[in-house]
């Protein structure tokens, strides 16, 4: 068995002396596991690092083998970051969540080009808001989409300004006033108000960490990854907003 596809690392753990288990996220095949031999020598460390994007093969005695890999380095994702601590912990988080979060050997293209999107934004001064749409743009794929185009509580449309954790849709300002301790609040970058920024991007990461955590972390009894939640720390507010699952019950959730 054998296959041949565009692929980023997203993990590799050690395997005897100089061996490594690399995980990857591969364009047609998914997240796949694969043995490569020498990936921890001096020559090959650069290439197997979270981030890089890849050209592998795979090859296996039948399908549901460990197998192993042989990759090509396409490009350095992981090299460029290495000078910046934030987009470095950008980078380290999304392989992190792609890892966790992504069914393995289901192939999912679009989560794939993606993350892609996300690795070549971390030269843009804007990768942090573009880091928070991409995963909002995961949980879409993995079929946990929210719903920020219209107010879950019947308020004005125009002023979207918190998220029910309940029902991950938008709540206006005047209709979720009464229940703002308990709603997730709505970054307006998100809807094309303003550039975003260091406050908004925390509140965007507590948003779409809420729901990874809710719909995808928390029913397999895993927390969110520690990369993950080191890059929240570096946005959070001072008393960053919590959401809770009792909030929106005097809410009208529509149909």
């Amino acid at each position: 068995m054998q296959w041949d596809d565009e692929a980023v690392i997203l993990s590799l753990r050690p395997h005897g002396e100089t061996s490594a288990i690399v995980q990857l996220l591969s364009q047609t095949h998914g997240r796949h596991a694969g043995l490569v031999r020498g990936a921890q020598s001096a020559r090959a460390r650069g290439v197997y690092q979270p981030g890089n994007q890849v050209r592998a093969v795979w090859t296996g005695r039948l399908a549901e083998h460990l197998g192993r890999f042989e990759c090509e380095l396409v490009q350095a994702y992981a090299a460029r970051a290495l000078d910046d601590p934030e987009r470095l912990a950008g980078l380290v988080a999304a392989t992190a969540v792609c890892e966790g979060a992504m069914p393995e050997r289901e192939p999912h293209p679009g989560c794939y080009q993606g993350l892609l999107v996300l690795l070549d934004s971390l030269s843009d001064d804007h990768w942090a808001e573009i880091y928070v749409r991409w995963e909002l743009g995961l949980l879409a794929s993995l079929g946990f989409g929210l719903d920020l185009t219209r107010c879950a509580g019947g308020g004005d449309n125009d002023q979207l300004s918190y998220v029910s954790p309940r029902s991950g849709r938008a709540v206006s300002l005047s209709a979720g006033a009464p229940f703002k301790e308990k709603l997730l609040p709505l970054p307006g970058f998100l809807l094309g108000r303003g550039a975003g920024g260091e406050e908004e991007v925390g509140d965007g990461l507590a948003l779409t960490g809420y729901f990874l955590e809710r719909y995808i972390f928390h029913p397999h009894d895993k927390p969110l990854p520690a990369a993950r939640q080191r890059l929240a720390q570096l946005f959070a507010r001072t008393a960053p907003a919590t959401g809770g699952e009792g909030d929106a019950s005097a809410l009208k959730e529509g149909p």
